[in-house]
């Protein structure tokens, strides 16, 4: 099962992702967000991560992200762009031809707010990960209903924006496991 931590702010926290077991990190890349990381630090954080798991970053456009995508492995955009290493989020099925690495379904939009998971996700092709209100109460329900690629979590596993809770982190990752 890959599952994936988002909204990482320090190298302390990639190593609690790598030493739990995680598949991949997320790093913000829109001013948007609460867990933003500007992009001088944004690379930092994909240097540490680098040969030791995954990294995304994660914006709505390719351009908010312009100056650190040669950094990170994968490109998570809710805005469709045709990239080699894109992680495209939506609510909305793929059209066709908008193939990507990953599909991420993400109703929340980041907001971290649990919905229903609808049932067309069974017929998207490829690698789908499910996201948006995911907790260490709900994952292994939804992981067994929809039998996805991955799971994604921010949020639920935070003390405050940004800041995440090693023991969140690992009773996320075991419940995936369950």
């Amino acid at each position: 099962m890959f599952v994936k931590v988002c909204g990482l702010t320090t190298e302390e926290q990639i190593d609690w992702a790598v030493d739990l077991g995680y598949s991949a990190i997320g790093v913000v890349g829109t001013t948007k967000s609460k867990r933003y990381v500007e992009a001088e630090r944004a690379r930092e954080l994909a240097a540490y991560a680098r040969g030791r798991i995954r990294s995304f970053v994660v914006a709505f456009d390719k351009t908010e992200v312009a100056a650190v995508i040669d950094d990170f492995d994968v490109i998570q955009l809710y805005n469709w762009t045709a990239l080699p290493n894109l992680a495209y989020c939506s609510a909305t099925a793929p059209e066709p031809g908008q193939d990507c690495e990953y599909f991420f379904y993400d109703a929340s939009t980041g907001s971290g707010v649990f919905a229903a998971f609808p049932a067309w996700l069974d017929r998207v092709p490829g690698q789908v990960v499910l996201a948006g209100g995911l907790n260490a109460d709900n994952v292994a329900g939804v992981i067994e209903a929809h039998r996805p690629y991955g799971v994604d979590v921010s949020s639920s596993v935070e003390i405050s924006p940004g800041v995440k809770s090693f023991d969140a982190m690992r009773d996320f990752i075991q419940a995936t496991k369950g």
